[in-house]
This record gives structure tokens, C-alpha cells and sequence, in this order.
């Protein structure tokens, strides 16, 4: 029979969360159960639940950037043990066979991966996310935490982490490398930080200077503002790397423009409505223009290790399952720095 566990659970896009249970399977053989510790707050978790991506369907338990202990293993579980710092990302399952599976780029399953929430598992069931105090995953969708990175400012590496990690790896983020943060926010201040750490000269551009201070103390050697109109003419071709982290409609052709040739944006967050470029801004610079999708299993695992031997984790304010709601509106008024994160005691049944 499934158990159950303490939840912030939404009934419908306009209403309040309410705290409550939610079932949790019975484990199989390959499923390790997860105490939560902590729960990362995600704009995607706000997109989804106010429908700005399309239909959602209630009730629903969002989440996933999930840190916790392993409570109880299922009995083929070969990697995790009672006890182990784990955490669980944006992925529950995928059809572990297809060509990308087998690569270890699970997000990409040609059956469909099932993501953590408001997704639909193999079985027919909807998943629900980490907003609760217990998980059961299978364990080729567990990752470990190391013990240099504390759980609260884990839980936000799970999706803001290896979401920056991938195109920065990918694109050759590095030393003698410019690249340019934009957004100074959930995503960018964790783009910022993984950037510098591989050896790149690093350069956020941001709304503001507000932020300034601690772009530089995250390990940026300059920082600018596009409230000065001149900033995109004083960095034409500045960039080896340009990496856009807002999920707002900015003016692309601008941000080429500050691309080298042969360089690239990158863009990792997701605007509500579709977004043109003049295709002089890519030809006349021999310029890619390109999005990037978290990244599979292996991936986060090497993200995690790397943050851990390069003491990064993501900047935390921690609050209680009464504050969610409230932590949702100033998410959207960019008013956190730089990420919530639930602490899963607070949820009571």
C-alpha cells in the first residue's frame, strides 16, 4: 500500500497553498525513499501552477530541487544506503534505453522523460514534486551531495545548478574565455559563480547596478547595467560566450551583438511568448544562437562534484511552508537573493 506525507499542495491556479498529504508509492526493488531536508522554490514552479506555460492539472505538488537523506532502499538498490545526502532534480524517469538514455541524456528520452512534477509517470499517475517530506525515486534518478556542500544551499543546484553548468561546459567556458551573464537572479547568480570557478573573465549584465557588490564577490571581474543605453555599443564583440538566464522578451539582436564571431548566446530561460532575430545579427558574425536544457543524470552528478570541490552552492534565504506563497510573489518581483528554499519540517499533514 503507498504511505503518505506532509505537502504544500495547490487546488487550483489562483488558490492559496494548503498543507495536507499526498501518497507516495510503495517501493520497488530499484526505489530509494528520500527524507527531505530542503525544497529549492524554481520560477518553472510559478510558470507551471499560474498556467503561463499552458494547462495545469490540480491538485499539484511542485518542487524539484530536492536535497535530503536516504530513509529506506529498495531491495536491488545497488549505489545509496540508509543515511546518504542525496537529491533528486527535474527528472523521475525516462525509458533508460533509447539512444539517449544510454548516453546519459536522460532529459532528451525519445519515450519521454517524466519530470518531478505536473508530469505523468509510466504507471498513469501524476508526479508530485518535493514541496513535501518524502520522495520515492528510482535510484538512476538519485545523486549524491558531498559532504562539502550543506543541504539547504544543495537543494538549488539540482536545477539552477546543472541548467548553468551544461551550455558554460558545453560552449567552453574557461580560462581565456569572456562570457557574459545576463540576470543576476536564481539562475545567474549560480551561472555567474560556476563560470568564474572553471576560469572564465566574467561579466554580468544585469537591469541595475544594485546587485554589483555581490557579482563581483561571486567571482565576476566586471559588471554592467542595460539601464546605461550605451552598454551594448562599449561591448560589441566583447564575448566569447554570452549566456542569458531571464525569462523575459529582450531585444536578441542587441545581445548578438555583443557576441564575437564565432561566438554564442545561449539561452536558458523560457519567456512566455516567442522571440525574433534578424538573421544578419548570426551571419555577419559566424554566430550561434542556441538554448540549453538542464542536463541528464551524469551530468548533475559531475555538477555536484565540481560545485563541491570548488565550494560552490547557490545563495539561500530559508522559509517556512507558511512563507511559499508569499516567496512566489517576490520571486516574480525579483525580490530574493537568490533562491528560497523550503525547509521540509516546517510542512505539517
Amino acid at each position: 500500500m503507498p504511505t503518505t506525507t506532509p505537502a504544500l499542495i495547490l487546488d487550483s491556479a489562483g488558490a492559496p497553498f494548503r498543507q495536507g498529504t499526498i501518497e507516495r508509492r510503495d517501493l520497488r526493488p530499484d526505489d530509494v525513499r528520500i527524507d527531505i531536508a530542503f525544497a529549492g522554490i524554481c520560477h518553472s514552479d510559478i510558470h507551471t501552477v499560474r498556467e503561463e506555460w499552458g494547462p495545469c492539472q490540480f491538485p499539484i505538488v511542485t518542487g524539484h530541487e530536492i536535497a535530503g537523506v536516504v530513509s529506506e532502499v529498495g531491495s536491488e538498490v545497488v549505489n545509496y544506503q540508509v543515511g546518504d545526502r542525496v537529491g533528486v532534480g527535474c527528472l523521475v524517469d525516462s525509458c533508460g534505453e533509447c539512444e539517449y538514455c544510454v548516453k546519459g541524456n536522460e532529459n532528451f528520452c525519445t519515450k519521454g522523460a517524466v519530470g518531478t512534477y505536473a508530469s505523468v509517470n509510466y504507471d498513469g499517475e501524476i508526479a508530485q514534486g518535493g514541496y513535501s517530506q518524502q520522495i520515492v525515486v528510482s535510484e538512476r534518478f538519485v545523486v549524491r551531495i558531498p559532504q562539502a556542500i550543506p543541504l539547504d544551499v544543495a537543494a538549488p543546484l539540482l536545477c539552477a545548478g546543472i541548467t548553468t553548468y551544461t551550455p558554460l561546459k558545453r560552449w567552453g567556458a574557461g580560462p581565456g574565455r569572456s562570457v557574459a551573464v545576463v540576470g543576476m537572479g536564481g539562475l545567474g547568480h549560480m551561472g555567474v559563480k560556476i563560470a568564474a570557478a572553471m576560469g572564465a573573465d566574467v561579466t554580468v549584465i544585469s537591469q541595475t547596478m544594485s546587485k554589483e557588490a555581490d557579482g563581483r564577490a561571486y567571482g565576476a571581474i566586471d559588471y554592467r547595467a542595460t539601464e546605461n543605453p550605451q552598454v551594448f555599443e562599449e561591448l560589441r564583440h566583447a564575448f566569447d560566450l554570452v549566456l542569458c538566464t531571464v525569462s523575459a522578451d529582450l531585444p536578441l539582436d542587441a545581445y548578438l551583438g555583443m557576441v564575437k564571431p564565432f561566438g554564442s548566446l545561449v539561452l536558458v530561460g523560457l519567456p512566455e511568448k516567442p522571440q525574433t532575430v534578424e538573421a544578419f545579427s548570426l551571419i555577419l558574425g559566424d554566430k550561434v544562437l542556441t538554448g540549453s536544457n538542464i542536463g541528464g543524470i551524469p551530468g548533475t552528478q559531475e555538477m555536484l562534484d565540481f560545485c563541491a570541490e570548488h565550494q560552490i552552492g547557490a545563495t539561500v534565504e530559508r522559509i517556512g511552508a507558511d512563507e511559499v506563497g508569499a516567496a512566489y510573489d517576490k520571486v516574480v518581483a525579483s525580490k530574493v537573493r537568490y533562491r528560497f528554499v523550503i525547509d521540509s519540517a516546517t510542512i505539517k499533514p
